[in-house]
């Protein structure tokens, strides 16, 4: 019978069984054990996979290119750590066996081990359904962009963040309003509606779960609420002050670069991405950059590529990076070009 994962088979494995107890029921959520066959490999000598491994049932062997041997066995006390953690890899992993194994995102691992460990803060101190608090955190701590920001940053965010409840139908913000609050959402769901000259109703842009996140683009680009935000369920949202994100969140996610550095970026196969509206584009636009307005960036996630890096621009670089930082938290690979298009850099 498959080995059922739960808090006690991860408190066998180090660092893991470490974390407090909502932060283990947290990851065993988020992982799942896999299954691998007598004969079969693991990985292979110079992997470089950012997983963190540990055998949980079964035997495997471990062998260098020179021809050095080891055999890993499950529940011994040299399983308790990961195999072969340091990469790239120097030996090649093989079942002897049939095996059962778990594989954990490295840095989503390094991340909860740091804020597990950076002060007394608990995640009970949020007033919130059990269930729900784990979700929402480690969603937001699996997103690539969170581990480019500081530990302590980190803990910060969570301590300051306050939570406010909804009822399906309310606003949380309203277009043309002043952006005040970052938010995340830990219950429920919303809708994000942009009103249009030729539709008042409003064009829906977005459907928001769990850990996913809204309300960053006017407090990067200054400017006022280009959607309203409204409840589409009964819900909860945690909030961070406007300072607080950008010195905590913000800043930390964005890299800036110069033009000449963007053009060679470029010239290496990054692309231009012009998130101005339409007719500013057709105005004047870098060579090979596609057009995709700030608004419109969350629905034209699927036709980026991840494996590619986007050069980010507009008139001033407020816009880029609010862009860039919606990127970010879906993974991307981002630069925004330093002062804008209008700016004499570009001379």
């Amino acid at each position: 019978m498959p080995t059922e994962l739960s808090n006690e088979v991860l408190k066998g494995f180090s660092p893991i069984g470490g974390l407090k107890r909502q932060n283990l029921e947290a990851l065993v959520k988020k992982t799942t054990i896999r299954e691998l066959e007598a004969g079969q490999l693991l990985f292979k000598v110079g992997n470089n996979e950012k997983h963190t491994i540990f055998l949980v049932t079964g035997s495997v062997e471990l062998c260098t290119n020179s021809g050095e041997r080891t055999i890993i066995e499950a529940g011994t006390p040299e399983a308790r750590n990961a195999i072969c953690p340091y990469l790239p890899r120097q030996y090649t992993a093989r079942a002897i066996d049939d095996i059962e194994y778990i594989s954990i995102d490295s840095d989503l691992l390094d991340v909860m081990l740091t804020w597990d460990q950076t002060g007394n803060y608990e995640v009970s101190e949020i007033e919130n359904n059990s269930d729900n608090n784990q979700d929402w955190m480690t969603t937001l701590l699996q997103t690539k962009a969170f581990h480019r920001i500081p530990p302590a940053n980190i803990q910060a965010i969570f301590i300051r963040m306050q939570q406010v409840n909804f009822k399906a139908g309310d606003i949380i913000i309203k277009q043309g309003d002043e952006g005040d609050f970052f938010y995340t959402i830990t219950r429920g769901q919303c809708s994000i509606v942009r009103e249009t000259p030729l539709n008042k109703e409003g064009v829906k842009l977005a459907e928001l779960g769990i850990g996913q996140t809204f309300g960053e683009e006017s407090l990067i680009s200054e400017c006022k609420r280009n959607a309203t935000v409204i409840m589409t369920t009964d819900g909860s949202v945690m909030r961070l002050a406007k300072d607080d994100f950008n010195e905590l969140l913000n800043e930390p996610m964005l890299d800036w670069v110069k033009y000449a550095e963007a053009k060679e970026l470029a010239a290496g196969g990054a692309i231009w991405l012009d998130v101005r509206l339409p007719s500013e584009y057709e105005s004047f636009h870098e060579e090979g950059a596609i057009n995709i307005p700030l608004y419109f960036i969350r629905l034209k996630l699927s036709t980026l590529d991840k494996n590619k890096t986007y050069l980010l621009c507009c008139d001033t670089g407020r816009r880029s990076s609010a862009g860039a930082f919606i990127l970010n938290e879906q993974g991307f690979d981002t630069r925004i070009l330093h002062g804008g298009l209008n700016t004499s850099e570009l001379e």
